[in-house]
Parts: structure tokens; sequence; C-alpha cells
């Protein structure tokens, strides 16, 4: 049987599953806590809160760390690439070459821009942020061909990075 916390509210005693994240911190998930008690928690600033279960990043603040699928963000930021980071981020695995040199095909192949979406950036701000226009830009990808049959993160991702690198190459300011 799994590993499990008991909470006793009002005398009547709750059974809490405990999960291990990809570190091997411990946690206990109160996801159902209101609606099988109507109690919620309180986490003044989210100290002791895990926001989401996730493969791809682990972050301790306290520790000053930061890994994106177990790689620290260090190591990423003085050996790898963009390119790199962003296989990574999607395949879970650095790239070997043949892998590298066909996502940079597929990006090179997808790297022009709609002109709709050029004309989309030239309404920003030049202080916009960054990660603002990227998110805004994502959304805009797929107004412009709806119905493009991309069904997987493989197909839509070249296109999308593509466009990022393409924009980054203009005059706009995105740094990623």
């Amino acid at each position: 049987m799994s590993e499990s916390a008991k909470l006793i509210l009002e005398g009547k005693e709750y059974e809490l599953p405990v999960i291990v994240g990809t570190e091997n911190e411990k946690a206990i998930d109160i996801s159902k806590l209101r609606s099988e008690t109507g109690y919620i928690t309180l986490d003044s600033g989210y100290g002791n809160t895990g926001s989401c279960k996730s493969e791809i990043t682990f972050i301790d603040g306290e520790k000053g760390i930061l890994r994106y699928r177990g790689y620290p963000i260090e190591e990423l930021a003085k050996h790898s690439r963009f390119i790199e980071v962003a296989y990574l981020l999607i395949f879970g695995e650095l790239p070997n070459t043949a892998s590298l040199n066909r996502f940079s095909e597929k990006l090179t192949d997808n790297a022009l821009i709609h002109e709709n979406l050029k004309n989309h950036f030239d309404g920003f701000p030049t202080n916009a942020h960054p990660m603002a226009i990227l998110s805004a830009m994502n959304q805009r990808l797929e107004l412009l061909s709806p119905g493009s049959g991309f069904s997987h993160r493989s197909q839509t991702a070249p296109r999308r990075y593509g466009a990022v690198n393409e924009h980054d190459s203009h005059d706009h300011r995105l740094y990623l």
C-alpha cells in the first residue's frame, strides 16, 4: 500500500495520499481536501505548496535550485544552445547530433512567419514583456492555421520555435 498521512478534523479521520516528486521530495496531496471535508488550507506565500506535478521543471527557491528535466539551469546556460534546450524541454532529453540536425532542419523549414503575424508583433509597445509577446504569438499561430492537422508536440514545436527564431532574428525584442 502507498504511504498516506492522516488528518483528524472534528473527530473524523481523513487519509491523504503522499506523493514523491522528481527529486524524491515528499508531498501530501490535499487536492480532494475541500470536497471531502469542506476545509481549505492556508499557506501564506505558498512556501509549503507545490502548485503542480511537473516532469519538466523542479524549483526549490530556498536552496536556489532550478532544473529542467533534471539538468541544473546553470549547466544548460553554460553548455547548451537555445535549440538544444528547446529539444530537451519538448522531448525530455538532450539531443544527439543526428536528432539535433533533424530538429534544426525542422526549425529552419518553419522559420518563415505569416505576414499577419509580423503585423501582430508591430502592435506591441517597445517595452512589452517578452513572455507576454511569446504567449500572444502562440495564440496567434493557432488562429492562422486552424485545422492544420498538427496533433503532437513534435509537429507543432518546430513551427512555433521556428517562428520565435525568425522573429528573434528580426528587429523585435524577444530574448529567449
